[in-house]
């Protein structure tokens, strides 16, 4: 499990669960207005420039609001940010291991180490 996904097991308190979303949303335990956040997200990950108003329907409906639209918008724009950045400069990977403590302590103390 990977550095956010243990972040998230830890502070959703279960690792089956986000393990099954990353393996397959559809089929995973996600309640249905998690699945369409995530399902919109997926396509700003691979395919931005086709969004339209037309995908934000879904989104409303489902009762995700146009603060939480934005803030999934940037934290999924950080996130491949900072994940490229993390490949590209040559940081090494860590163990699943790592990944558990470290996800624990940001869950405890979240992404600033203040």
């Amino acid at each position: 499990m990977k550095y956010h996904a243990a972040v998230a097991a830890e502070l959703l308190g279960s690792e089956e669960l986000v393990r099954g979303a990353i393996e397959n949303l559809e089929t995973s335990a996600l309640a249905e207005k998690d699945k369409t956040l995530l399902r919109f997200v997926t396509k700003v990950n691979h395919r931005a420039w086709e969004i339209t108003a037309e995908d934000m329907k879904p989104l409303y409906a489902a009762g995700w609001n146009d603060e939480a639209i934005y803030y999934a918008l940037t934290v999924c724009a950080l996130f491949n940010f900072y994940n490229r950045w993390i490949d590209a400069s040559g940081v090494h990977p860590m163990s699943e291991e790592a990944h558990r403590e470290f996800g624990k302590r940001t869950a405890q103390h979240g992404y600033n180490p203040k």
